[in-house]
């Protein structure tokens, strides 16, 4: 029996990791929830709790902004959360999104070396 090495094994979760990011990118509403946090001031209303930038975006405000129900929206931040795409924040019983952009930069990165 041969053994994997722990590159090997490494490189092979890196793939299905990178998988299951372009699933999640296969969507147009989730692309556009990661294109709107990019600039959170400009694309949503201020909130009562929590800020834009430093705490992200309510679930319910992009919700509302994808045009979709609650659950709906909540379905496409957790497939973005499961991926670690967004950071999710609890404030009093609202769920706040923010990008995670060192995530992102490294997925990025991923992609231009292959």
């Amino acid at each position: 029996m041969r053994s994997t090495s722990r590159r090997g094994r490494d490189e092979a979760d890196a793939a299905v990791d990178d998988v299951k990011v372009f699933k999640a990118l296969a969507n147009d509403k989730r692309l556009m929830v990661l294109q709107w946090l990019k600039d959170p001031v400009r694309h949503f209303p201020p909130q009562t709790d929590g800020d834009l930038v430093r705490d992200g975006v309510c679930g319910a405000f992009i919700a509302e902004k994808l045009g979709v129900s609650q659950p709906t929206a909540s379905e496409h931040l957790r497939i973005l959360v499961d991926c670690e795409l967004l950071i999710p924040k609890r404030i009093k019983q609202w769920v706040f999104y923010t990008r995670a952009e060192a995530r992102i930069r490294a997925i990025a990165k991923r992609l231009r070396a292959t």
